[in-house]
């Protein structure tokens, strides 16, 4: 009797064991960082809050499956899944992911947003990058994005606000001047012909156009302007090139956009996301959809009052010379 005690005393011991359960709040996250809003561990479902925190329920097992519909399964070792901890599941790309900064942060770092801001004005396909958006969010993320540089020079983990502001900054500015001394190139090579080209995916007449009005409004201030207008900053080196503006004058008003542009961009993501954290207790990480679509709204608000309300632009019945 004792014997066979002790064996069901183990048993249940054992099976006790087995499907014990933890309860524990978690934020669930993907790449990107942004919160999850539905998924299931287990096959259980669960919805998050709007930061991603939610309190689920896991056997005591080696593992727990997370899994969504439009998220890749991933197992997680239970071990590692702790209170108030985080567990980051990967998203499937979207064609709505290259409208996402974080998309091109996370799978190119430093050296993809150098070609991304060098692209904007430098290649006729970067109209569409996300520039504003992605330089305000690089300001949240400058210090992982500057020691992909000062890895280079054996500086790896030397932590310094202002030194890694500065090289993001000089990096990017760097970029952007590039990318408008060979708009501004293209403009003077094959800009007239343009005016010929028919409207295909990549481009569109009534972007040149505009351009073209908007520094016939402002003269060698438009360079400068344009940099924080969606668009208009893709071509309007090109036009500058067209009507032949003064290299020396360009080359100026070029570093001054670019190194605007750059640093109001870095500064605003960087200092307002310390602020707020300081002031609210809230991370600009967590509110980044947010915080794009704001950018956006804001910086093609002038692009799509003067589509809507503005004069059409006249086509020119020859080509600019």
């Amino acid at each position: 009797m004792k014997l066979k005690w002790m064996f069901g005393l183990i048993g249940c011991m054992i099976c006790t064991g087995l499907y014990a359960q933890k309860e524990v709040t978690v934020k669930v996250i993907n790449q990107y960082e942004a919160p999850v809003d539905a998924f299931t561990v287990d096959g259980v479902e669960y919805k998050t809050t709007k930061d991603g925190s939610v309190k689920i329920v896991i056997n005591a097992t080696d593992s727990a499956s997370f899994a969504g519909k439009e998220y890749d399964a991933v197992k997680v070792a239970v071990t590692e899944i702790t209170e108030g901890g985080t567990v980051t599941i990967r998203k499937n790309f979207t064609w709505k992911d290259i409208l996402n900064p974080m998309f091109y942060i996370k799978y190119g770092g430093l050296w993809l947003l150098i070609f991304i801001i060098f692209a904007e004005t430098g290649l006729l396909v970067g109209f569409f990058l996300p520039g504003d958006s992605l330089l305000f969010v690089a300001g949240i993320y400058s210090t992982n994005l500057a020691q992909e540089f000062l890895k280079l020079f054996g500086l790896k983990g030397l932590q310094n606000e202002w030194l890694e502001l500065l090289v993001l900054c000089g990096l990017l500015s760097v970029a952007g001047i590039l990318g408008n001394l060979v708009g501004y190139w293209t403009g003077r090579k094959v800009g007239p012909a343009m005016y010929s080209w028919k409207d295909n995916f990549i481009f569109k007449q009534r972007y040149l156009h505009e351009a073209h009005d908007f520094y016939e409004k402002y003269g060698g201030g438009a360079i400068v302007f344009a940099r924080f207008l969606p668009f208009i900053r893709t071509f309007a080196p090109i036009v500058a090139g067209i009507v032949k503006m003064d290299r020396k004058k360009f080359v100026y008003y070029n570093v001054v956009g670019c190194i605007a542009w750059v640093v109001t961009m870095i500064f605003a993501g960087h200092f307002l996301q310390i602020w707020v954290k300081n002031q609210f207790g809230i991370e600009l990480k967590d509110k980044l959809e947010l915080i794009i679509i704001i950018i956006i709204a804001v910086t093609t608000a002038p692009v799509i009052w003067k589509f809507f309300f503005g004069k059409k632009a006249k086509k020119p019945t020859h080509n600019p010379e």
